[in-house]
């Protein structure tokens, strides 16, 4: 199939994942089997990483706080940036890891049960590692959106109109 095709697929699948192959043919106009087959290929060549759901932990009752972590860090001899990240993404605490452009080289998302632990895995695992030259961590306080998800209740005005 031509990669415009797995793109358009890829682009149904990543807004809403539970899209059957039907509803996506459908979409796209193309043949249902056709449909599957490139899902199974994209997923088998690593395109489809992986299927989630997207939670909103403050109403599931997860508690917990999320933090983004910024690194600067001297990159390996021979392999730049990668082995300090694959290092780095080796914890389970951690829930993305991104080289990045500006003043710092890697962004950490990071989630814990309470401000306390994720300044642990900043002091403990995080900082002390050789590569790791400097720390910047920002703790998120609330939600708005994420991953294209829009969190939080919109407050509807309940309030009468008065004409005069």
């Amino acid at each position: 199939m031509e990669m415009k095709k797995f793109k358009e697929i890829a682009e149904v699948l990543e807004k809403e994942s539970r899209t059957t192959p039907a509803s996506i043919a459908a979409m796209l106009n193309i043949g249902e089997d056709e449909t599957a087959e490139s899902i199974r290929e994209m997923e088998s060549e690593g395109i489809i990483r992986g299927y989630s759901a997207v939670v909103d932990r403050e109403k599931a009752g997860y508690g917990g706080v999320s933090a983004l972590i910024e690194v600067k860090v001297t990159p390996q001899r021979g392999e730049g940036f990668d082995r300090v990240a694959q290092r780095i993404y080796s914890y389970p605490q951690v829930r993305g890891c991104y080289l990045m452009s500006g003043g710092f080289d890697l962004a950490v998302l990071v989630e814990g049960s309470d401000m306390k632990e994720v300044a642990l895995f900043v002091a403990e695992k995080l900082a002390v590692q050789d590569s790791v030259l400097s720390t910047s961590t920002h703790f998120v306080l609330r939600k708005y959106k994420d991953m294209g998800f829009v969190f939080g209740e919109k407050h509807q005005d309940d309030r009468e109109g008065i004409i005069l």
